[in-house]
Protein backbone atom coordinates (compact mmCIF):
# COMPACT_ATOMS: atom_id res chain seq x y z
CA UNK A 1 0.00 0.00 0.00
CA UNK A 2 1.28 3.74 -1.05
CA UNK A 3 1.87 6.04 1.70
CA UNK A 4 1.93 8.95 -0.22
CA UNK A 5 -1.55 10.88 -0.89
CA UNK A 6 -2.51 12.24 -4.40
CA UNK A 7 -4.43 15.60 -4.21
CA UNK A 8 -6.59 16.12 -7.43
CA UNK A 9 -8.00 18.78 -9.26
CA UNK A 10 -11.46 18.14 -8.22
CA UNK A 11 -12.74 18.49 -12.17
CA UNK A 12 -9.75 17.35 -14.24
CA UNK A 13 -8.02 14.84 -12.14
CA UNK A 14 -4.81 16.57 -12.12
CA UNK A 15 -2.53 15.93 -9.63
CA UNK A 16 -1.84 19.02 -7.77
CA UNK A 17 0.26 17.75 -5.15
CA UNK A 18 1.84 14.38 -3.71
CA UNK A 19 1.78 14.65 0.27
CA UNK A 20 3.93 11.71 2.91
CA UNK A 21 0.67 10.03 5.20
CA UNK A 22 1.53 9.48 8.56
CA UNK A 23 1.91 6.25 9.75
CA UNK A 24 1.33 4.54 13.53
CA UNK A 25 4.33 5.65 14.95
CA UNK A 26 4.04 8.88 13.73
CA UNK A 27 0.13 9.49 15.41
CA UNK A 28 1.56 8.18 18.80
CA UNK A 29 4.05 10.65 18.32
CA UNK A 30 1.98 13.60 17.48
CA UNK A 31 -0.70 12.36 20.78
CA UNK A 32 2.57 12.47 22.66
CA UNK A 33 3.55 15.97 21.81
CA UNK A 34 -0.30 17.32 22.07
CA UNK A 35 -0.26 15.32 25.83
CA UNK A 36 2.97 17.21 26.85
CA UNK A 37 2.29 20.31 25.91
CA UNK A 38 -1.39 20.23 27.41
CA UNK A 39 0.38 19.23 30.63
CA UNK A 40 3.32 22.45 30.24
CA UNK A 41 -0.03 24.54 30.22
CA UNK A 42 -1.59 26.81 28.23
CA UNK A 43 -0.38 29.85 26.97
CA UNK A 44 -1.89 33.37 28.40
CA UNK A 45 -5.33 34.63 26.90
CA UNK A 46 -3.76 37.83 25.86
CA UNK A 47 -1.18 36.09 23.91
CA UNK A 48 -3.65 33.45 21.98
CA UNK A 49 -5.82 36.57 21.02
CA UNK A 50 -2.82 38.31 19.74
CA UNK A 51 -2.01 35.11 17.58
CA UNK A 52 -5.50 34.97 16.36
CA UNK A 53 -5.60 38.51 15.31
CA UNK A 54 -2.61 38.05 13.29
CA UNK A 55 -3.85 34.22 12.03
CA UNK A 56 -7.16 36.50 10.77
CA UNK A 57 -4.67 38.87 8.62
CA UNK A 58 -2.77 36.22 6.95
CA UNK A 59 -5.48 34.46 6.14
CA UNK A 60 -7.36 37.67 4.77
CA UNK A 61 -4.21 38.50 3.24
CA UNK A 62 -4.31 35.24 1.01
CA UNK A 63 -8.09 35.49 0.29
CA UNK A 64 -8.03 34.56 -3.60
CA UNK A 65 -4.79 31.90 -2.80
CA UNK A 66 -7.33 29.87 -0.64
CA UNK A 67 -10.59 30.83 -2.77
CA UNK A 68 -8.37 28.99 -5.70
CA UNK A 69 -7.43 26.15 -3.73
CA UNK A 70 -10.96 25.45 -2.46
CA UNK A 71 -12.38 25.35 -5.93
CA UNK A 72 -9.30 22.93 -7.24
CA UNK A 73 -9.18 20.66 -4.18
CA UNK A 74 -12.65 20.47 -3.66
CA UNK A 75 -14.54 21.57 -6.18
CA UNK A 76 -16.97 24.28 -4.63
CA UNK A 77 -17.27 27.54 -7.46
CA UNK A 78 -14.90 29.81 -7.02
CA UNK A 79 -17.95 32.07 -6.41
CA UNK A 80 -18.25 30.45 -3.66
CA UNK A 81 -14.92 29.78 -2.34
CA UNK A 82 -14.73 33.35 -2.04
CA UNK A 83 -17.52 33.44 0.25
CA UNK A 84 -16.20 30.56 2.12
CA UNK A 85 -12.61 32.01 2.90
CA UNK A 86 -14.75 35.62 4.47
CA UNK A 87 -16.50 33.09 6.39
CA UNK A 88 -13.26 31.98 7.86
CA UNK A 89 -11.73 35.03 8.66
CA UNK A 90 -14.87 36.15 10.39
CA UNK A 91 -14.87 32.95 12.68
CA UNK A 92 -11.44 33.84 14.06
CA UNK A 93 -13.01 36.87 14.60
CA UNK A 94 -15.55 35.26 16.74
CA UNK A 95 -13.24 32.94 18.61
CA UNK A 96 -11.44 36.32 20.08
CA UNK A 97 -14.41 37.84 20.80
CA UNK A 98 -15.85 34.48 22.61
CA UNK A 99 -12.39 34.10 24.62
CA UNK A 100 -12.17 37.20 25.68
CA UNK A 101 -15.50 36.94 28.01
CA UNK A 102 -15.19 33.89 28.57
CA UNK A 103 -15.43 33.43 32.29
CA UNK A 104 -16.48 31.08 35.91
CA UNK A 105 -19.01 32.38 38.18
CA UNK A 106 -19.42 32.44 41.79
CA UNK A 107 -21.80 29.80 43.71
CA UNK A 108 -23.06 31.28 46.60
CA UNK A 109 -22.37 29.22 49.67
CA UNK A 110 -24.19 30.78 52.33
CA UNK A 111 -27.46 29.56 51.81
CA UNK A 112 -27.49 27.44 54.32
CA UNK A 113 -25.56 26.86 57.64
CA UNK A 114 -23.21 23.65 56.12
CA UNK A 115 -21.73 26.44 53.75
CA UNK A 116 -21.47 29.12 56.27
CA UNK A 117 -17.85 30.67 56.06
CA UNK A 118 -17.11 29.56 52.43
CA UNK A 119 -16.63 31.04 49.53
CA UNK A 120 -17.10 29.29 46.10
CA UNK A 121 -16.13 30.31 42.66
CA UNK A 122 -15.75 28.53 39.33
CA UNK A 123 -12.69 29.19 36.88
CA UNK A 124 -12.50 27.48 33.58
CA UNK A 125 -9.37 24.96 31.92
CA UNK A 126 -8.60 23.13 28.95
CA UNK A 127 -10.20 20.15 28.62
CA UNK A 128 -7.12 18.89 26.87
CA UNK A 129 -5.91 17.18 23.56
CA UNK A 130 -8.55 17.78 20.62
CA UNK A 131 -8.49 14.94 18.01
CA UNK A 132 -11.01 16.84 14.86
CA UNK A 133 -11.80 15.01 11.65
CA UNK A 134 -13.21 17.10 8.96
CA UNK A 135 -15.19 16.34 5.67
CA UNK A 136 -14.41 17.62 2.41
CA UNK A 137 -17.42 20.19 1.19
CA UNK A 138 -15.81 23.45 3.21
CA UNK A 139 -11.99 22.43 3.52
CA UNK A 140 -10.75 25.41 5.11
CA UNK A 141 -14.27 27.05 6.97
CA UNK A 142 -14.68 23.67 8.76
CA UNK A 143 -11.19 23.80 9.85
CA UNK A 144 -11.64 26.81 11.16
CA UNK A 145 -14.73 25.34 13.19
CA UNK A 146 -12.39 22.81 14.89
CA UNK A 147 -8.85 23.92 15.04
CA UNK A 148 -9.57 27.62 15.99
CA UNK A 149 -11.80 27.11 19.27
CA UNK A 150 -9.12 24.84 20.44
CA UNK A 151 -6.29 27.50 19.88
CA UNK A 152 -8.47 30.39 21.58
CA UNK A 153 -9.27 27.97 24.53
CA UNK A 154 -5.69 26.56 24.96
CA UNK A 155 -5.96 23.41 24.20
CA UNK A 156 -3.74 21.31 22.12
CA UNK A 157 -5.25 20.18 18.65
CA UNK A 158 -4.67 17.13 15.86
CA UNK A 159 -6.71 17.65 12.82
CA UNK A 160 -7.14 14.83 10.32
CA UNK A 161 -8.58 16.80 7.43
CA UNK A 162 -10.68 14.99 4.45
CA UNK A 163 -7.72 12.96 2.17
CA UNK A 164 -9.75 14.56 -1.07
CA UNK A 165 -8.95 18.06 0.57
CA UNK A 166 -6.05 17.91 3.09
CA UNK A 167 -4.57 21.62 1.47
CA UNK A 168 -6.61 24.17 3.05
CA UNK A 169 -5.90 22.62 5.88
CA UNK A 170 -2.36 22.17 5.82
CA UNK A 171 -2.17 26.39 4.92
CA UNK A 172 -4.28 26.89 7.84
CA UNK A 173 -1.68 24.89 10.47
CA UNK A 174 1.03 26.82 8.38
CA UNK A 175 0.06 30.06 8.88
CA UNK A 176 -1.41 29.65 12.73
CA UNK A 177 2.56 28.51 12.68
CA UNK A 178 3.51 32.15 11.47
CA UNK A 179 1.01 33.84 13.99
CA UNK A 180 3.05 32.90 16.65
CA UNK A 181 1.55 29.45 18.16
CA UNK A 182 4.36 27.02 18.74
CA UNK A 183 5.01 24.16 17.27
CA UNK A 184 3.21 21.12 18.53
CA UNK A 185 -0.35 22.88 19.46
CA UNK A 186 -1.85 22.63 15.94
CA UNK A 187 -0.68 19.46 13.97
CA UNK A 188 -2.07 18.09 10.55
CA UNK A 189 -2.42 14.60 10.47
CA UNK A 190 -2.41 12.75 6.99
CA UNK A 191 -3.88 9.19 7.72
CA UNK A 192 -5.43 5.96 6.86
CA UNK A 193 -8.53 4.68 7.95
CA UNK A 194 -6.66 2.40 10.38
CA UNK A 195 -4.03 5.00 11.81
CA UNK A 196 -6.80 7.51 12.01
CA UNK A 197 -9.39 5.19 14.36
CA UNK A 198 -5.61 4.74 16.18
CA UNK A 199 -5.58 8.76 16.19
CA UNK A 200 -9.52 8.83 17.70
CA UNK A 201 -9.52 6.04 19.85
CA UNK A 202 -6.62 6.48 22.05
CA UNK A 203 -6.86 7.54 25.64
CA UNK A 204 -5.03 10.56 25.69
CA UNK A 205 -7.21 12.33 23.52
CA UNK A 206 -9.75 14.69 25.80
CA UNK A 207 -12.32 15.86 23.02
CA UNK A 208 -13.45 14.56 19.63
CA UNK A 209 -15.06 16.41 16.84
CA UNK A 210 -16.28 14.80 13.93
CA UNK A 211 -17.72 16.11 10.67
CA UNK A 212 -19.06 13.59 8.32
CA UNK A 213 -21.13 10.74 7.38
CA UNK A 214 -22.93 9.17 10.62
CA UNK A 215 -21.79 5.63 9.65
CA UNK A 216 -18.63 6.37 10.55
CA UNK A 217 -19.04 9.07 13.10
CA UNK A 218 -21.53 6.47 15.35
CA UNK A 219 -18.57 4.18 14.87
CA UNK A 220 -16.01 6.20 16.27
CA UNK A 221 -17.99 7.06 19.42
CA UNK A 222 -18.57 3.91 19.69
CA UNK A 223 -14.63 3.44 20.16
CA UNK A 224 -13.58 6.16 22.31
CA UNK A 225 -11.44 5.64 25.37
CA UNK A 226 -14.29 6.55 28.67
CA UNK A 227 -14.58 9.98 29.96
CA UNK A 228 -13.81 11.42 26.12
CA UNK A 229 -16.29 14.23 25.31
CA UNK A 230 -17.28 14.45 21.56
CA UNK A 231 -19.47 16.19 19.26
CA UNK A 232 -20.19 14.55 15.47
CA UNK A 233 -21.94 16.53 12.59
CA UNK A 234 -23.45 14.46 10.44
CA UNK A 235 -25.84 14.72 7.30
CA UNK A 236 -29.87 14.97 6.79
CA UNK A 237 -32.39 14.68 4.06
CA UNK A 238 -33.60 18.11 4.75
CA UNK A 239 -37.54 19.27 4.30
CA UNK A 240 -39.06 22.02 3.38
CA UNK A 241 -42.79 23.31 3.83
CA UNK A 242 -44.28 25.45 1.61
CA UNK A 243 -47.79 26.93 2.67
CA UNK A 244 -48.39 30.55 0.48
CA UNK A 245 -45.86 33.02 -0.20
CA UNK A 246 -46.11 36.32 -1.82
CA UNK A 247 -42.61 36.33 -3.18
CA UNK A 248 -43.07 32.72 -5.02
CA UNK A 249 -40.30 33.91 -7.90
CA UNK A 250 -37.80 34.66 -5.18
CA UNK A 251 -38.95 31.14 -3.46
CA UNK A 252 -38.42 29.54 -6.33
CA UNK A 253 -35.06 30.65 -7.30
CA UNK A 254 -33.70 30.20 -3.57
CA UNK A 255 -34.94 26.47 -3.23
CA UNK A 256 -32.74 25.92 -6.39
CA UNK A 257 -29.55 28.08 -4.85
CA UNK A 258 -30.51 25.97 -1.29
CA UNK A 259 -30.60 22.62 -3.09
CA UNK A 260 -27.96 23.02 -6.08
CA UNK A 261 -25.47 25.06 -3.72
CA UNK A 262 -21.87 22.88 -3.99
CA UNK A 263 -23.84 20.47 -6.44
CA UNK A 264 -26.02 19.58 -3.24
CA UNK A 265 -23.41 18.48 -1.37
CA UNK A 266 -23.88 20.37 1.90
CA UNK A 267 -25.53 18.79 5.09
CA UNK A 268 -28.26 20.79 5.39
CA UNK A 269 -29.04 21.25 1.32
CA UNK A 270 -32.56 21.44 0.38
CA UNK A 271 -33.59 17.91 -0.76
CA UNK A 272 -37.77 17.11 0.14
CA UNK A 273 -39.77 20.05 -0.57
CA UNK A 274 -43.50 20.15 0.03
CA UNK A 275 -45.90 21.77 -1.91
CA UNK A 276 -49.99 21.88 -1.87
CA UNK A 277 -51.05 19.73 -3.80
CA UNK A 278 -52.88 21.48 -6.33
CA UNK A 279 -49.72 23.73 -7.02
CA UNK A 280 -46.86 21.26 -6.75
CA UNK A 281 -47.07 20.36 -10.60
CA UNK A 282 -46.65 24.19 -11.50
CA UNK A 283 -43.80 25.54 -8.52
CA UNK A 284 -42.59 22.33 -9.29
CA UNK A 285 -41.63 23.37 -13.22
CA UNK A 286 -40.74 27.30 -12.33
CA UNK A 287 -37.71 25.40 -10.16
CA UNK A 288 -36.83 23.22 -12.59
CA UNK A 289 -37.15 25.97 -15.36
CA UNK A 290 -34.28 27.81 -13.68
CA UNK A 291 -32.43 24.94 -12.37
CA UNK A 292 -31.97 24.39 -15.92
CA UNK A 293 -30.11 27.58 -16.56
CA UNK A 294 -27.56 26.54 -14.21
CA UNK A 295 -23.92 26.20 -15.53
CA UNK A 296 -21.67 23.64 -14.88
CA UNK A 297 -18.42 23.09 -15.38
CA UNK A 298 -14.80 23.49 -13.63
CA UNK A 299 -15.37 25.35 -9.93
CA UNK A 300 -12.13 27.40 -11.04
CA UNK A 301 -13.94 29.24 -14.08
CA UNK A 302 -15.88 32.18 -13.07
CA UNK A 303 -19.31 31.43 -14.45
CA UNK A 304 -19.77 28.49 -13.06
CA UNK A 305 -22.74 28.11 -10.63
CA UNK A 306 -22.22 24.28 -10.12
CA UNK A 307 -18.76 22.54 -9.61
CA UNK A 308 -18.03 18.83 -9.95
CA UNK A 309 -18.93 15.72 -7.59
CA UNK A 310 -15.86 15.16 -5.38
CA UNK A 311 -15.72 11.68 -7.08
CA UNK A 312 -16.77 9.94 -10.27
CA UNK A 313 -18.38 7.08 -8.03
CA UNK A 314 -20.66 9.87 -6.29
CA UNK A 315 -21.75 10.51 -9.76
CA UNK A 316 -22.30 6.82 -10.06
CA UNK A 317 -24.62 6.89 -7.17
CA UNK A 318 -26.84 9.70 -7.73
CA UNK A 319 -27.17 8.59 -11.74
CA UNK A 320 -28.35 5.13 -9.74
CA UNK A 321 -30.85 6.90 -7.13
CA UNK A 322 -32.06 8.68 -9.67
CA UNK A 323 -33.12 5.98 -11.90
CA UNK A 324 -34.51 4.08 -9.18
CA UNK A 325 -36.84 6.72 -8.46
CA UNK A 326 -37.75 7.38 -12.10
CA UNK A 327 -38.65 3.45 -12.16
CA UNK A 328 -40.27 3.77 -9.38
CA UNK A 329 -42.99 6.38 -10.97
CA UNK A 330 -40.66 10.16 -10.44
CA UNK A 331 -41.27 12.78 -12.78
CA UNK A 332 -38.01 14.03 -14.21
CA UNK A 333 -38.58 17.96 -14.86
CA UNK A 334 -35.02 18.88 -15.73
CA UNK A 335 -31.92 16.99 -15.82
CA UNK A 336 -31.53 13.11 -14.53
CA UNK A 337 -28.47 12.30 -16.65
CA UNK A 338 -24.80 12.62 -16.06
CA UNK A 339 -22.56 14.78 -18.06
CA UNK A 340 -19.37 13.36 -17.60
CA UNK A 341 -16.98 11.16 -14.57
CA UNK A 342 -18.26 14.04 -12.27
CA UNK A 343 -20.38 15.73 -13.07
CA UNK A 344 -24.41 15.98 -12.91
CA UNK A 345 -27.52 17.48 -14.45
CA UNK A 346 -29.34 19.79 -12.03
CA UNK A 347 -32.21 17.80 -11.37
CA UNK A 348 -35.91 18.23 -10.79
CA UNK A 349 -37.89 15.78 -9.32
CA UNK A 350 -41.89 15.84 -8.84
CA UNK A 351 -43.44 12.96 -6.58
CA UNK A 352 -40.88 10.41 -6.38
CA UNK A 353 -41.68 7.69 -4.03
CA UNK A 354 -41.79 8.12 -0.48
CA UNK A 355 -39.54 4.62 -0.47
CA UNK A 356 -37.24 5.70 -2.81
CA UNK A 357 -33.26 6.74 -1.59
CA UNK A 358 -33.82 10.07 -3.28
CA UNK A 359 -36.61 10.43 -0.30
CA UNK A 360 -35.04 8.51 2.57
CA UNK A 361 -31.42 9.22 2.13
CA UNK A 362 -29.31 12.36 1.90
CA UNK A 363 -28.45 12.34 -1.49
CA UNK A 364 -25.29 14.93 -1.80
CA UNK A 365 -25.78 16.14 -5.07
CA UNK A 366 -27.63 18.40 -7.08
CA UNK A 367 -31.05 16.87 -6.65
CA UNK A 368 -34.22 18.42 -5.21
CA UNK A 369 -37.52 16.54 -4.88
CA UNK A 370 -41.30 18.26 -5.16
CA UNK A 371 -44.00 16.59 -3.20
CA UNK A 372 -47.57 17.40 -3.54
CA UNK A 373 -49.50 17.45 0.07
CA UNK A 374 -53.23 16.76 0.87
CA UNK A 375 -52.99 18.66 4.20
CA UNK A 376 -50.31 20.32 6.24
CA UNK A 377 -50.43 17.57 8.77
CA UNK A 378 -49.46 14.90 5.98
CA UNK A 379 -46.16 17.31 5.02
CA UNK A 380 -45.54 17.63 8.43
CA UNK A 381 -45.94 14.00 9.34
CA UNK A 382 -43.69 12.76 5.84
CA UNK A 383 -41.04 16.02 7.10
CA UNK A 384 -40.66 14.10 10.20
CA UNK A 385 -40.45 10.46 9.21
CA UNK A 386 -36.85 9.67 8.90
CA UNK A 387 -34.18 8.91 10.87
CA UNK A 388 -31.91 12.10 10.23
CA UNK A 389 -33.18 15.48 11.50
CA UNK A 390 -31.22 18.54 11.14
CA UNK A 391 -32.59 21.80 9.88
CA UNK A 392 -35.89 22.34 8.63
CA UNK A 393 -38.15 25.41 6.34
CA UNK A 394 -41.30 26.56 6.22
CA UNK A 395 -42.48 29.80 4.33
CA UNK A 396 -45.76 31.12 5.13
CA UNK A 397 -47.60 34.41 5.12
CA UNK A 398 -49.21 33.50 8.00
CA UNK A 399 -46.95 33.22 10.76
CA UNK A 400 -48.99 31.92 13.22
CA UNK A 401 -49.18 29.31 10.85
CA UNK A 402 -45.43 29.35 9.93
CA UNK A 403 -44.75 29.15 13.98
CA UNK A 404 -47.01 26.12 14.80
CA UNK A 405 -45.60 24.14 11.99
CA UNK A 406 -42.14 25.15 12.60
CA UNK A 407 -42.91 23.90 16.66
CA UNK A 408 -43.49 20.56 14.89
CA UNK A 409 -40.83 19.68 12.94
CA UNK A 410 -38.30 17.90 14.64
CA UNK A 411 -35.65 19.72 13.79
CA UNK A 412 -32.27 21.16 15.63
CA UNK A 413 -33.36 24.67 13.80
CA UNK A 414 -36.11 25.65 11.53
CA UNK A 415 -36.04 28.52 9.06
CA UNK A 416 -39.43 30.90 8.77
CA UNK A 417 -39.43 32.21 5.28
CA UNK A 418 -35.69 31.38 4.76
CA UNK A 419 -33.75 27.78 3.44
CA UNK A 420 -32.26 25.02 5.40
CA UNK A 421 -28.97 26.06 4.34
CA UNK A 422 -28.92 29.41 6.11
CA UNK A 423 -25.88 29.30 9.06
CA UNK A 424 -24.15 31.99 10.55
CA UNK A 425 -20.71 30.87 12.63
CA UNK A 426 -21.89 32.00 15.85
CA UNK A 427 -25.17 30.17 16.01
CA UNK A 428 -25.60 26.17 17.14
CA UNK A 429 -25.90 24.02 14.93
CA UNK A 430 -26.58 20.72 15.71
CA UNK A 431 -28.38 17.49 14.55
CA UNK A 432 -30.98 15.58 16.23
CA UNK A 433 -31.74 12.04 15.72
CA UNK A 434 -28.90 10.06 13.60
CA UNK A 435 -27.67 13.47 12.47
CA UNK A 436 -25.37 14.28 15.08
CA UNK A 437 -24.58 14.58 18.70
CA UNK A 438 -23.76 18.24 20.65
CA UNK A 439 -23.66 21.46 19.43
CA UNK A 440 -21.61 22.99 16.72
CA UNK A 441 -21.11 26.81 16.20
CA UNK A 442 -17.48 28.22 17.14
CA UNK A 443 -18.79 29.71 20.69
CA UNK A 444 -20.89 26.12 21.40
CA UNK A 445 -17.43 24.20 20.76
CA UNK A 446 -15.06 26.02 22.92
CA UNK A 447 -17.36 25.65 25.61
CA UNK A 448 -17.06 21.61 25.12
CA UNK A 449 -13.18 22.63 25.11
CA UNK A 450 -13.39 24.36 28.62
CA UNK A 451 -13.95 22.54 31.88
CA UNK A 452 -15.21 24.27 34.78
CA UNK A 453 -13.85 23.57 38.02
CA UNK A 454 -14.97 24.98 41.08
CA UNK A 455 -12.52 26.29 44.19
CA UNK A 456 -13.96 26.35 47.44
CA UNK A 457 -12.08 28.41 50.42
CA UNK A 458 -13.36 28.13 53.62
CA UNK A 459 -12.35 31.45 55.95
Amino acid sequence: MSNLLQVKQAYTGEVLKELKMHDGNQVDQMLTTAQTLHHQGALPVYERVNILRKLADLVANEHEQFSQLIANEGGKPIRDARVEVTRAVGGIHIAIAEIQTSQGTEIPMDLSAAGSGRKAFTILEPIGVVVAVSAFNHPLNLAIHQVIPAVATGCPVIIKPAALTPLSTLRLAELILEAGLPAGWVQVALTNRENSEKLVTDSRVAFFSFIGSSKVGWYLKSKLAPGVRCALEHGGVAPLIFDQYADEEGFVSGVVKASMYHSGQVCVSVQRVYVPQNRASELAQKIADIAAKQVVGDAVNEDSDLGPLILPKETDRIESWVNEAVEQGAQVLTGGKRINDVSYEPTVLLNPSKKSKVSTHEIFGPVVCVYGYQNIDEAISDANSLDVSFQAAVFSDDISKAMDIAKRLEASAVMINDYTTFRVDWMPFAGRKHSGYGIGGIGYSMKDMLEYKMLVVKN
